[in-house]
């Protein structure tokens, strides 16, 4: 089954425009969730929308609405909302060009994928991605999802182009409060001699499939163990010793370091697959995957 597309609409340069389809580029379906259950009985909690007045209502009696004062609103009605009609609504209007990596990752947000919308839109949308490529450039426009303007930026990705959704700058902080009091000295040049080292010995080159969660793994590990009626193993963690000479610490590093490793656990060999640990409905009481 084709996967659903986020959005639909024209990805636009100048005069030159083509039908495209957005979509996620990532996932949390695999995540481990719990349910809320009543701690006798078991049964699962349902949360409903409780009014102070009136007591549990129906979710069909609901509203938006803006507090523009205290206690006090403006009722919001679908049609409002969709009565709202400007450009971003419907078109990727490519704004500007950036060259790559110039964006700060602070602002970098919710990734996604951009694909032709039909056989007709690939033309122009091939000579749009590869112009991207070439240039080694960002695409710069905007774009309405979930009832918000975002500014994005777009690249070429492979045979198609990844999509980005840019933080407005009044949602990122600044560092003074936290930064303001780190000292700006130089440290002793020996001692950063031996950072530099231990850098160096453990370079590598990235690859996310070294990085699983590991807790994620021991997790399921200790369900598995639960529903086995099993006491879950507690894994102790590692003792840390206190830095008495910062000089003596970093060549101690550097003469134990080992080239940087994958990352392992002692229960991957039991997790390397995305089996569930016992049928659906034995694991249900317990936890479940998000669908």
């Amino acid at each position: 089954m084709a996967p659903r597309a986020s959005w639909k609409g024209y990805l636009k340069l100048s005069l030159v425009s083509c039908p495209v389809r957005l979509y996620p580029a990532t996932s949390t379906s695999e995540r481990i969730s719990f349910n809320q259950l009543h701690k006798k009985t078991h049964n699962r909690i349902n949360i409903k929308p409780v009014d102070p007045e009136l007591g549990l209502v129906e979710r069909s009696d609901l509203v938006k609405g803006y507090e523009y004062e205290d206690k006090k609103y403006i009722i919001i009605e679908d049609s409002d909302l969709e009565s709202i009609k400007i450009e971003s609504t419907h078109t990727m209007n490519i704004e500007a060009f950036v060259d790559e990596g110039s964006v700060d990752v602070i602002y970098q947000d919710a990734p996604y994928y951009l694909a032709p919308d039909g056989a007709m839109a690939e033309e122009t949308f091939v000579v749009l991605r590869e112009a991207l490529r070439k240039t080694g450039k960002l695409a710069i426009a905007r774009l309405v999802l979930s009832s918000r303007e975002r500014v994005i930026t777009i690249g070429a990705r492979e045979t198609g182009m990844f999509v980005c959704t840019l933080r407005n700058p009044s949602e990122v902080r600044g560092t003074a409060e936290y930064f303001g009091n780190i000292p700006v000295g130089k440290p002793d040049a020996e001692m950063l001699q031996l950072a530099e080292a231990l850098i160096q010995q453990k370079q590598t080159t990235f690859d996310p499939k070294n990085y699983e969660d590991r807790y994620e793994v021991a997790l399921m590990q200790m369900i598995r163990e639960k529903l086995k009626g099993h006491k879950p193993i507690v894994a102790a963690a590692p003792e840390r010793g206190n830095v008495i000479n910062l000089m003596d610490a970093l060549k101690a590093s550097l003469s134990q370091s080992k080239p940087a490793a994958k990352s392992k656990t002692k229960a991957e060999p039991a997790a390397k697959s995305k089996e569930k640990a016992v049928p659906a409905a034995a694991a249900k009481p317990a936890a479940k995957k998000k669908a």
